[in-house]
C-alpha cells in the first residue's frame, strides 16, 4: 500500500493552497435536505430507551426549533450554547441552530457550572439550551442560503491545561470531515442500512463530526446512548442491529471481557474504529478475531481538524498498531523542526478540515495557525511509507538529563505487557536529572503485576533512559477527557510515587 491508500478523486487546491473536495454541498442544511428528500421515512436518529425520529421528523423538529430561536430574537451568526446530554433533543438543538443560521456551541456536560459559564460568556451566547427546559418552538424556519465558509459551530477544546478554546468550525470543515470519514472507512456514498452506535459524547468532535453527521449524510441511522453503560453497549449491538462502532481501546477491552460477550452475535459489525489512546497489538488481534467481519482502523484527529486527520487501514491494524495511519485525502502533513537523529518534530497539518482559528483569542490563533498550517502541539514522526506515529504531546515530553523521552512510545511498550489495562507516562521531578520517567498503571481486572518483571520487559524494548524508574499502581481508571485523552496534569498532581524501582 502506498502513502495515499484512500480515494483521492475530486480533490483540488483552494485559494489558500490547501486541499479540498470539489463535490460538497454548500452547507449542512443542504446536506440534511438531500437526505430527507432521499429517504423521508427512514430512521435517522434513535435515543436508546426514548425517541426515534425519521429523517422527515428530524427536519420538522429542527425547523420548529429554528423558528423558536428566531422568535427569541436570534439572528444568523449569533451563538446558541447547547448544555444538553446525548439524545434526540441534542440533535434537534444542533440542527435547529443550523436551519436558523445560528452558530451551535456544544458545552461539555461534565463541566461545572462555572466552567460551562466560561464557555457561554466566551462565545457570547444569545441563547442557552438548558437541561430539563423545553426546546424553543416556533413557525418552521430553514435558511438555505448559507455558504461553505460560514460558521456552523464552535467546539471548545477539551481544556486538558488552562481554559478551553473555541475552534471556529465552518460548514466546509464539517462537510469535508464527513467525506473524509466515508473515504477512510471505505464506505459507499449512500449507505441506508448503516446503523452507527454513538457511545461517546455528542459535544465532542468524535461523536458529532465523525459519527452523527456522516451517518446522516449517508442516509443511515444514528443510535445514541444517553450515557455509557457497558451492558447497554453490548445489548444495543444486537437489539439495534448495529454495524458501525467507534470508541477508545479501553471500551473494547472492557466489552470483550464481559461474561455475556461470548453469547453476542458480532457478525453484523462491518466497521470498527478506535483511537485516543495507545492500543496493544494483542488487543487488535483479539478485536479482529472477535469481530471477524469488521474492517478495523485506528485514527487520529483534533478539535482543530474537525476530527479526522489520519487513519490506519485494516491491513495495517495489527502490524503497525502504534501508528495512527495515513493522512486523509484532503490533509497534508509536515514536521516542524524535526530532530535530525530521531526524525521527531511537531506535526503540522493543513487542508479543508482545519478550522479558521479560535473564537475571541487572536493571540492563540496567531501562535497556532501559522502561514496556513496548524501547529498541532503533537510530536510525531513519519516513516518512508507515509505512516504517522504520534510520540507525545509537545508539552508532555519528558526531558531526562538532556535526553528526550516521548511518553507515547513508553506507553505503547507498557500496553504490550500482559496484565496492563491502562498506562500513562509522566515526568517525575528530579533534582539531578530534571525529570525521570514515571508510569501510572491500571492492571486488568483480577491481574497482579510483577513490577520488576514489567521493568525488565520494557528494558528489552526501550533504551535504558526511557524505561520507567517510578511505577504507581492505580485501581480506578485513568482520568480522561471526553476524547479519551488522559488528563496528565491531574494525574501527575495526584500520584504518590514512592521509591524508584531502578
Amino acid at each position: 500500500m502506498n502513502s495515499e491508500p484512500f480515494d483521492c478523486s475530486g480533490v483540488e487546491r483552494g485559494p489558500d493552497g490547501g486541499k479540498r473536495y470539489t463535490d460538497r454541498p454548500d452547507s449542512l442544511v443542504h446536506m440534511l435536505r438531500a437526505s430527507v428528500a432521499d429517504s423521508p421515512h427512514a430512521e435517522a436518529v434513535v435515543e436508546i430507551g426514548a425517541a426515534r425520529l425519521s429523517y422527515q421528523q428530524l427536519w420538522e423538529r429542527a425547523a420548529r426549533v429554528a423558528g423558536g430561536l428566531k422568535q427569541q430574537g436570534l439572528k444568523p451568526g449569533e451563538r446558541a450554547a447547547i448544555r444538553l446530554g446525548n439524545g434526540t433533543d441534542w440533535v434537534a438543538a444542533f440542527w435547529g441552530c443550523q436551519l436558523a443560521g445560528v452558530v451551535a456551541v456544544p458545552v461539555n456536560t461534565r463541566f461545572t457550572d462555572k466552567e460551562a459559564q466560561y464557555v457561554i460568556d466566551d462565545c457570547g451566547a444569545s441563547w442557552v439550551f438548558e437541561p430539563g427546559a423545553p426546546l424553543p418552538s416556533g413557525r418552521p424556519e430553514a435558511i438555505e442560503t448559507l455558504a461553505p465558509d460560514d460558521l456552523a459551530a464552535i467546539f471548545y477544546t477539551s481544556g486538558t491545561t488552562g481554559f478551553p478554546k473555541g475552534a471556529m468550525t465552518s460548514h466546509r470543515n464539517l462537510l469535508s470531515n464527513c467525506e473524509s470519514r466515508r473515504r477512510v472507512k471505505l464506505q459507499p456514498r449512500h449507505t441506508p442500512d448503516m446503523r452507527n452506535l454513538v457511545s461517546v459524547p455528542l459535544f465532542h468532535v468524535t461523536g458529532c463530526h465523525s459519527q452523527l453527521l456522516p451517518t446522516l449524510e449517508q442516509g443511515g441511522s444514528t443510535v445514541i446512548m444517553p450515557e455509557f453503560n457497558i451492558r447497554t453497549f453490548l445489548r444495543a449491538m444486537e437489539e439495534e442491529r448495529i454495524d458501525t462502532l467507534t470508541s477508545v481501546p479501553a471500551i473494547y477491552w472492557l466489552a470483550i471481557n464481559q461474561p455475556q460477550f461470548a453469547q453476542l452475535d458480532t457478525s453484523r459489525i462491518k466497521w470498527l474504529g478506535y483511537g485516543g489512546a495507545p492500543i496493544a497489538p494483542s488487543l487488535v488481534r483479539q478485536i479482529k478475531q472477535l469481530f471477524a467481519n469488521a474492517q478495523v482502523s485506528n485514527g487520529f484527529g483534533l478539535t482543530e481538524t474537525s476530527s479526522i486527520t489520519t487513519s490506519l487501514p485494516h491491513e495495517y491494524a495489527e502490524s503497525h498498531a502504534d501508528s495512527v495511519g495515513f493522512p486523509s485525502p484532503v490533509m497534508e502533513l509536515d514536521l516542524f523542526e524535526p530532530d535530525p537523529e530521531t526524525g521527531v518534530g511537531e506535526l503540522l497539518v493543513r487542508g479543508s478540515n482545519v478550522v479558521s482559528g479560535y473564537w475571541n483569542k487572536p493571540e492563540a490563533t496567531a501562535a497556532t495557525f501559522v502561514d496556513g498550517w496548524l501547529h498541532t502541539g503533537d510530536l510525531a514522526r513519519i516513516d518512508a511509507e507515509g505512516l504517522v506515529y504520534i510520540v507525545d504531546r509537545k508539552k508532555d515530553m519528558i526531558n531526562r538529563g538532556g535526553e528526550n523521552v516521548y511518553c507515547v512510545e513508553v506507553e505503547n511498550a507498557l500496553a504490550a505487557y500482559p496484565g496492563v489495562g491502562e498506562a500513562a507516562v509522566v515526568g517525575v521531578p528530579d533534582a539531578m536529572m530534571g525529570e525521570k520517567v514515571g508510569a501510572v498503571i491500571v492492571p486488568r481486572a483480577g491481574q497482579t503485576l510483577d513490577l520488576n518483571d514489567l521493568v525488565h520487559f520494557c528494558s528489552e524494548q526501550l533504551a535504558d533512559f526511557k524505561v520507567p524508574q517510578y511505577v504507581a499502581l492505580r485501581e480506578e481508571p485513568l482520568p480522561r477527557n471526553p476524547g479519551g485523552k488522559v488528563l496528565k496534569p491531574a494525574l501527575r498532581d495526584s500520584t504518590c510515587w514512592g521509591k524508584p524501582l531502578r
